[in-house]
């Protein structure tokens, strides 16, 4: 998982992270869209309005939405 090897990684610079939850994307590139829904069975739900908000700054032609609804 994306978490763990990131850990790792962080591990060998003598810095920590944590977990905040999870969930998924779907990203359609030719329509400029990204919906940010799910969770993680092991994490739980991320707040999606904070992953939102994150990626709407990255990605500013983008739509993007979030839903708790959905795996």
């Amino acid at each position: 998982d994306l978490f763990e090897r990131t850990a790792e990684e962080l591990a060998r610079h003598g810095l920590s992270c944590e977990c905040l939850g999870g969930g998924r994307l779907a990203h359609r590139p030719e329509e400029r869209k990204i919906h940010v829904y799910g969770y993680s069975v092991g994490f739980g739900r991320a707040d999606h309005a904070v992953t939102t908000e994150k990626l709407k700054a990255e990605y500013p032609d983008y739509e993007i939405t979030w839903a708790d609804e959905g795996y």
